[in-house]
């Protein structure tokens, strides 16, 4: 299990910084975008993937199912939740694009969220941005009260399979304190959404 963890974080590591190191101006021959060449096939943890293959003259096919084989399909695992993490980072850009708000709502700033957003995905690839932000908001609002309710531990019962729901009423709230407590948050978010200013 810890080295899927590992394999995980390696790939949304390289994927971050291969998009990184897209975004330069560079005005030589090498592929970038002034060469005419484009980029390669795929996004984000495919990218290359599609022409890998006869580049090294099937070597990479090899390479892939010798991986998948050897690690009982774990490596298979390992690039699928890293594919969806992926896409639930992507998604999560567009919406601190859309709402600039919702950072300052949760006293925080873009880069910081999208950090512990990103973060928070090595453990749960399914993890929608939304959740991550009630979490988030949640935590706030009722840490004080309840010590043992923060963001963390709300994630960390959204990663067992819990509702946000299920994992505050887990963490100590009845049910209507649980119902008061998001609609309160659903609230807040909703606001800093509306705010585009």
């Amino acid at each position: 299990m810890s080295k899927l963890i590992v394999l995980t974080i390696l790939v949304l590591t390289l994927a971050t910084g291969a998009f990184a190191q897209g975004r330069g101006r560079g005005g030589g021959n090498g592929g970038g975008r002034g060469s005419g060449g484009g980029p390669p096939s795929g996004v984000g943890v495919d990218r290359g993937l599609g022409n890998a293959s006869s580049r090294s003259g099937g070597r990479s096919d090899d390479g892939l199912s010798n991986a998948s084989t050897k690690s009982n399909g774990r490596s298979d695992d390992g690039l699928e939740r890293a594919r969806r993490a992926s896409s639930n980072m992507r998604r999560a850009d567009d919406d601190l694009r859309d709402h600039p708000n919702v950072p300052r709502a949760l006293h925080t700033n873009a880069n910081d969220l999208r950090a512990g957003y990103q973060a928070a995905l090595a453990s749960n690839p399914d993890l929608s941005f939304g959740n991550y932000v009630s979490a988030t908001r949640l935590g706030q609002n009722l840490n004080r009260r309840f010590p043992n309710i923060s963001r963390d531990a709300i994630l960390g019962g959204l990663a067992s399979g819990r509702s946000l729901g299920q994992t505050l009423q887990d963490l100590g709230l009845n049910s209507d304190e649980s119902k008061a407590a998001r609609k309160q948050a659903e609230a807040e978010i909703k606001a800093a959404r509306k705010n585009n200013n």
